[in-house]
């Protein structure tokens, strides 16, 4: 009698564990944790966004105060000046963008040192929106 006892407190305590792990995993929150201020998302498509991630989900990500590269060509001397623009300048006006996580390749940390950072500060302060407090 004393073997079956132990086998069945065994089983009791294997689902036990066997629940208590499966429910630990799933309410793992496994949405990265930035460190830095602004975040370099790199597009499936090639283009890079640089912004705030506000909210990171499974499907999608809202990133705010966003700012992208583009490339103008000098025709008279084919030279290549790449621009840092600020989101909401466009025609719709949108300021922050919801980009679906399917179409994202790679999220990075800008670096409060990186050039980018640096752009996008120089842009902040010539703004007027920039400058508030």
């Amino acid at each position: 009698m004393k073997i079956r006892t132990i086998g069945l407190s065994g089983w009791v305590f294997a689902v036990a564990a066997f629940c208590f792990l499966f429910i630990q995993g799933c309410a793992q929150d496994t949405r990265p944790k930035f460190q830095t201020e602004y975040q370099a998302i790199m597009l499936a498509g090639g283009q890079a966004v640089f912004g705030k991630a506000e909210y990171v989900g499974k499907d999608y990500i809202l990133l705010k105060d966003v700012f992208y590269i583009r490339s103008q060509v000098n025709q008279e001397t084919k030279q290549v000046t790449n621009i840092l623009i600020k989101k909401g300048q466009e025609l719709h006006g949108a300021e922050q963008m919801y980009i679906n996580t399917r179409h994202i390749a790679v999220i990075e940390p800008v670096s409060p040192e990186s050039q980018v950072a640096k752009l996008i500060k120089e842009k902040k302060a010539q703004s007027p929106e920039g400058q508030k407090p």
